[in-house]
């Protein structure tokens, strides 16, 4: 059984070398496991370019982790393709699709550990607004599931306030959030939080947009907490019964 990474892809190379370190932690955290990575888009090697590499190698399953935090079109419909499409060319390989990364509590974890780098106290939970920013999505289901994150999250931190923002597709805007926490009631401070795995054009923007805030926390990258959601989704994966020459889906 082979774990293969699938990443959006950027052409900002800081992205493609954080994916490249989370493979590496990955790997490390589960000796004997073999783990690839495969790009939609920009990077190379595409997805479908490492399946027939590891087919010609003899490797008969493959779990495909997407390494996405919401499911939003990617993950509905731009990796199933690219699977079912490389599958198909690939008698006797089998690819089970596992479930995206989020929403997840390892997720919530590794925020609270980005937020803690970058300098946020716990003393100052009360009186800190954070802004849940992400890259934005056209899906509202997308926008839905950030917009519960946010919520449980101050529910459960003790924030004074916990407001989602978006990078493209959707608003408010990360710069918006900021300054209506600035407004609200009981902030002294304003954190942002990046939801989004590796740097590139819309995490930048973010850091833009957040230009007013007291702290900025880095993106989620290879934080502990993301290496084992990987491992949590790539063992819920192989529960599915294999489908030989087809591509089995657990989200």
């Amino acid at each position: 059984m082979v774990l293969l990474l699938v990443a959006h892809g950027s052409r900002d190379p800081r992205h493609a070398a954080t994916v490249a370190t989370l493979r590496a932690r990955v790997a490390a955290r589960r000796p004997g496991l073999r783990v690839e990575v495969g790009f939609l888009d920009f990077c190379a090697p595409g997805v479908p370019r490492v399946l027939e590499r590891l087919a010609a190698e003899g490797v008969r399953e493959v779990v495909a982790v997407p390494l996405l935090l919401t499911r939003a079109f990617h993950a509905k419909s731009d990796i199933p393709a690219a699977l079912a499409g490389a599958t198909a060319r690939l008698p006797g390989l089998t690819v089970h699709q596992a479930d995206v990364l989020g929403p997840s509590a390892l997720l919530t974890d590794a925020l609270e550990r980005r937020l803690r780098q970058a300098g946020v106290r716990d003393a100052d939970r009360s009186s800190t607004g954070v802004v849940l920013a992400s890259a934005g999505s056209s899906d509202p289901e997308a926008i839905a599931v950030i917009a519960e994150i946010a919520r449980e999250w101050r529910h459960t931190s003790g924030w004074c306030a916990v407001r989602p923002a978006f990078a493209s597709a959707s608003l408010p805007r990360t710069e918006d959030a900021v300054r209506a926490l600035r407004r609200a009631e009981g902030v002294r401070r304003v954190a942002v939080a990046p939801y989004v795995l590796a740097p590139g054009r819309l995490p930048d923007r973010i850091a833009t947009g957040a230009r007013g805030a007291d702290f900025v926390a880095d993106v989620l990258g290879p934080a502990p907490e993301v290496t084992a959601l990987v491992l949590r989704r790539y063992e819920e994966a192989q529960m599915v019964r294999p489908l030989v020459g087809r591509v089995a889906a657990t989200g």
